[in-house]
């Protein structure tokens, strides 16, 4: 007995999968059948390791070969019942019962192991849960072999020892694991719904954000304190108006340092002039009448694409930037950033400052996060754009919305490319943004990420119910394998007494069928033999 199976429970034994496959059994690979063999009008279909699922079949394969090209290449037709165990990953080893019942309709390839336990009568669904146990897993992996692709040879997985009970405990073991499986398949299946019900909930949230219902109560008892959507705009073109100011009277101011440098600063461009009309034009959705609508390009003070990385062509000094791996929704990955030069005079324009919204330009066009000062000044590449509001903006308020929009037409509709999408400046500003109050934006925040923190406590909750129905579901096993899932009968045959009776059986029959096969060759051959 193997030191990995010394305590094996009352009337079980070791045993290896030759030792209980009986008279009428196979336990061999699957056959070798190349493209040139196929055929996509045929009426024997083969199974691939594509069908093979852990611990079911997926059904998924759609190859063909005729009826005599099996008969052809001597295939093993498979039959209902038989266990199925993928000799290549992923995972390797897993196994499952084929349950089609079409006999001479089915053969498999040669990467798929097929078992047949024939007259021994062992339980084949007992088997196939053994072999899909995280004990057998890992002996399985133990073996492989293979640099590139792994797999398990047949000769190794009919090596790995197995703890075999006795027949009537296989069965009481099997229906036990079923019915604790279909508890725990039919909680992990509430659970999924719930995660499905968060997500459409978390819609339904921001989008009631943005529709202003989230703060009709405050609306209503503030309604004396609102601002009309022409008073935000002109506060908007006051915003603007003064920062350009201020960004003129520093480009003035260092005129003379960048003519000795021999590079001078890009000057800063004049805030074009709003129309009044246009806060409430060409609406992408309704917002209440309080609101407004404006384009990015008219509410932000600046928007403006990274830097070209051109390594040949850049000069100045080498400074961390962000790319658009490092933009995830709502959050930003620093690790590992990588540097480009970037001179004095562009050290304005590409850098962040805390509240500004960095949006993917391409890969997943709109995937955004607010930047929050980390002490060590970054930059942005071409991939990024850099969006930098109004104080009567606030950066998160946005940040919500288009993480609403994205998804929706009001977003994609700006994207340009027929393969890659991207959002190029100009189609991200003319994204149409909700214009409301400082004041309502800030309650509305307030609420949403209230509400969000909740959801995602509840999501994080659910994803934890996840896995640690994974690990019952090998709890389960384990205890099923080590004689302790259900009580044990003295009445029982034991285990060894069903191999001493398969050993002989298998014996007698070796002997009967050496025994025919010499009386058939001993006869003569004066008529043609066929095989229908």
């Amino acid at each position: 007995m193997s030191a990995e199976l010394n305590e094996l429970a009352d009337g079980w034994v070791e045993c290896v999968i030759e030792d209980v496959v009986g008279k009428g059994g196979i336990f061999k690979d699957g056959d070798w059948v190349e493209s040139k063999d196929q055929d996509p009008n045929g009426d024997v279909r083969l199974i691939q390791l594509a069908d093979i699922g852990d611990g079911r079949f997926l059904d998924k394969s759609s190859r063909f070969l005729t009826r005599s090209k099996a008969r052809e290449l001597n295939c093993t037709f498979l039959r209902a019942g038989d266990i199925l165990v993928a000799r290549m990953p992923d995972p390797l080893g897993r196994c499952c019962i084929f349950p089609l019942d079409e006999d001479g309709r089915y053969v498999t390839v040669v990467d798929i192991c097929a078992i047949r336990f024939g007259d021994s009568r062992v339980n084949a669904k007992f088997m196939m849960y053994l072999i899909n146990s995280p004990s057998i897993r890992g002996k399985i992996s133990a073996l492989q072999s293979g640099s590139t692709r792994k797999r398990i040879s047949r000769g190794n997985l009919a090596t790995i020892p197995l703890p075999l009970p006795p027949l009537n405990e296989q069965h009481r073991i099997v229906a036990k694991i079923e019915t604790l499986f279909s508890e725990l398949d039919k909680g992990i299946e509430s659970l999924k719904t719930a995660r499905e019900q968060l997500k459409v909930y978390r819609q339904a949230v921001l989008k009631h954000a943005f529709e202003g219902k989230l703060t009709a109560k405050w609306r209503e008892q503030n309604k004396d304190k609102l601002k009309t959507p022409q008073q935000l705009l002109a506060r908007i073109q006051q915003e603007r108006q003064a920062r350009y100011q201020k960004q003129l009277e520093n480009w003035q101011a260092n005129v003379n340092v960048w003519e000795t440098n021999g590079k001078e600063g890009k000057k800063p461009g004049r805030p074009r002039l709003i129309n009044a009309l246009k806060i409430s034009a060409e609406r992408d959705f309704e917002v209440p009448a309080e609101w407004g609508l404006l384009e990015l390009g008219a509410l932000a003070h600046e928007s403006i694409l990274g830097k070209m990385l051109d390594k040949a062509k850049n000069s100045g000094l080498a400074r961390p930037y962000l790319g658009n791996i490092n933009v995830r929704w709502g959050t930003f990955n620093l690790d590992n950033l990588k540097s480009m030069k970037i001179e004095e005079s562009e050290v304005e324009r590409y850098s962040l400052e805390s509240g500004d919204i960095v949006i993917c330009e391409g890969g997943e066009p709109g995937r955004c996060a607010v930047w929050q000062n980390t002490g060590t000044p970054v930059f942005i590449q071409k991939a990024l754009h850099r969006v930098r509001f109004t104080e009567s903006y606030s950066s998160r308020f946005a940040f919500y919305y288009l993480t609403y929009s994205t998804p929706l037409e009001r977003v994609v509709k700006h994207f340009t490319g027929t393969t890659i999408k991207h959002l190029t400046g100009t189609g991200l500003n003319k994204v149409q943004f909700p214009v409301c109050s400082l004041e309502e934006q800030i309650e509305i925040v307030d609420i949403l990420e209230g509400k969000l923190s909740l959801i995602e406590s509840l999501e994080s909750e659910i994803y934890s119910q996840l896995k640690k129905s994974g690990t019952l579901r090998q709890s389960i096993l384990k205890k099923a394998f080590s004689g302790k899932l259900v009580p044990q009968d003295p009445n029982d045959e034991p285990a060894s007494a069903l191999l001493a009776r398969v050993q002989s059986e298998n014996a007698t029959h070796a002997v009967s069928t050496s025994k025919t096969t010499n009386k058939k060759l001993a006869k003569p051959r004066n008529k043609e033999v066929r095989d229908d």
